[in-house]
This record gives structure tokens, C-alpha cells and sequence, in this order.
């Protein structure tokens, strides 16, 4: 259902190479870019759901949402560490180390959360037991 999230930057240099090095940890790639307004979309192919950069079509500058948050499922919990890492280490901050939320049963929730340096919130997750 879900074809492309749309991240806004001030930065476009800082957010292309964040994303390339970040998203490269998940085997996607630069798909399109459209310099006019800086309009960069990562996936793995056109056929699935993907993320774009770009600057505010309106020529506002870009802000964090409030609320807004970009969460990236994983196969694996030491997935969700590494990736975490990965962003922290490329200049992303902290907003939650990784751990299990709520109950570790049959559908624990194992996410970790941080944001890239536009200041987007990002997460990881996994959901199952250890």
C-alpha cells in the first residue's frame, strides 16, 4: 500500500551521503534523482515501498515532525542493533537504544530508535522472541 516515504533536508550533500551509506546497510540504492529540487529516492527496486530526500517544494525550510517517525522492519534483532548503530555512527543522535518494548513473549517488539541529522526520526524493528 505504502509506495515512498519523503524525508525533507537542508542539506542535500549530508542527507545523500547519510542515506547512501545507511540504506546501503539494507541493500537499497539510489533509484532517481531529479536535481530541480533535489528529489532522491532509495529502495531496492521500483516495485517496493521506498524513501526519498528532497528539499521543501515550497522553498520552506525542512523541520522534523513532531510525531512523524520512519520505522524499518528487520529480519533479525541483531539487524535492528547493527543498523542502529550504523545511523548513530554517520552522525544520526539517539532517541531510544535497542530493547524489547512491553512483554517479551510470542510478538515481543525489539526496536531501537534514533534521528538522522535533519533531525527525522528513524526506528528499527523486529517483531517475535530472541
Amino acid at each position: 500500500m505504502i509506495g515512498y516515504v519523503t524525508l525533507g533536508t537542508n542539506d542535500l550533500d549530508t542527507a545523500r551521503a547519510y542515506y547512501d551509506a545507511l540504506l546501503g546497510e539494507l541493500g537499497a540504492k539510489r533509484l532517481m534523482e531529479l536535481e530541480e529540487n533535489g528529489f532522491t529516492l532509495y529502495g531496492k527496486d521500483m516495485t517496493t515501498p521506498s524513501v526519498a530526500l528532497t528539499r521543501p517544494f515550497n522553498g520552506e525550510p525542512a523541520t522534523a515532525g513532531n510525531g512523524n517517525m520512519l520505522a524499518f522492519q528487520m529480519q533479525e534483532r541483531s539487524e535492528v542493533d547493527s543498523f542502529y548503530k550504523k545511523g548513530l555512527e554517520l552522525g544520526g543522535t539517539d532517541e531510544g537504544a535497542p530493547g524489547v518494548r512491553g512483554d517479551e513473549g510470542p510478538m515481543a517488539f525489539y526496536a531501537a530508535y534514533f534521528r538522522d541529522p535533519d533531525g527525522n526520526k528513524l526506528a528499527a524493528f523486529r517483531l517475535g522472541p530472541a
